[in-house]
């Protein structure tokens, strides 16, 4: 089974969607609790919501497996994201909400980590960095969309419920300040989904790995609550008269960053 789907686009626009995997190897389900074969913390559809990317002529990078199996999003050393705060490992034993993963006796070793790592997550990494290194010398930069989603309430993780669109920038590190300005000001000009700035996702590894302003690569995540375009229990069914209107800004958010894009080079 492939790795990753990737489909090469034709601007600087490179999106990534690391959480939207849903297969698990047998030998790794088999050691698996029934929970944690519900995949619960996937990103569920996120691949959905942006299928339009294709069309504004973004390049698309997708993995198929779980971010049980291992999570993309994450450094290869396993060092925390947030200090302090209650987060998930790169090979997670236990879901968001804190249930086991596996079995008992059944949890990875470090040896199974690392035969992981060289298995799914450096191919992804390896093509994440080929990709930003082929658009930044095709078209002098190179914007990278980290595409995600997460259920609005997850109360071992956070109180109360989440804002409806997460911007994360690493504090304003890891894409130019003109980048950022130009989809703040697109989302204050709508008023249906609440919205905030490098708050609890200030950007995860691939942000904050790839997002390199001063080298022309312009890197932001995108977490999505996911009650505004599916059910949040299972089965997670897509709702598609609800995603439709998110669907739409998120069309406009990825034009606003072609064209920022664009009028940069212009300026050059």
């Amino acid at each position: 089974m492939q790795i990753f789907d990737f489909t090469e686009g034709t601007t600087s626009l490179l999106v990534s969607m690391p959480h939207c995997g849903t297969h698990v190897p047998g030998d790794i389900a088999a050691r698996m609790t029934p929970q944690a074969h519900l995949l619960a913390d996937t990103d569920w559809h996120v691949d959905r919501l942006y299928d339009f990317a294709l069309e504004l002529g973004a390049s698309v990078l997708r993995p198929h497996y779980s971010r049980y199996v291992i999570d993309l999003n994450r450094p290869a050393d396993n060092a925390p994201l947030y200090p302090g705060a209650r987060g998930t490992s790169l090979c997670p034993t236990t879901d968001f909400d804190g249930n086991p993963l596996y079995l008992d006796g059944e949890t990875p070793s470090a040896a199974e980590v690392q035969q992981r790592l060289r298995t799914w997550w450096q191919p992804y990494h390896g093509k994440l960095q080929a990709e930003l290194a082929r658009i930044r010398s095709q078209f002098g930069t190179a914007q990278l969309v980290e595409a995600h989603s997460i259920r609005s309430q997850v109360p071992a993780l956070f109180d109360g419920k989440l804002p409806d669109i997460s911007v994360g920038t690493v504090g304003g590190r890891s894409c130019a300040a003109g980048m950022l300005a130009a989809l703040c000001e697109l989302l204050d000009q709508q008023s249906y989904y609440s919205f905030v700035v490098d708050q609890r996702f200030r950007g995860g590894y691939i942000t904050r790995a790839y997002g390199a302003p001063p080298s022309a690569v312009h890197a932001v995540q995108l977490e999505l609550a996911q009650c505004n375009y599916m059910e949040e229990q299972p089965p997670f069914t897509y709702l598609p008269e609800r995603a439709a209107r998110l669907r739409a800004l998120l069309r406009q958010l990825m034009q606003r960053i072609i064209d920022w894009a664009s009028n940069e080079a212009e300026k050059r």
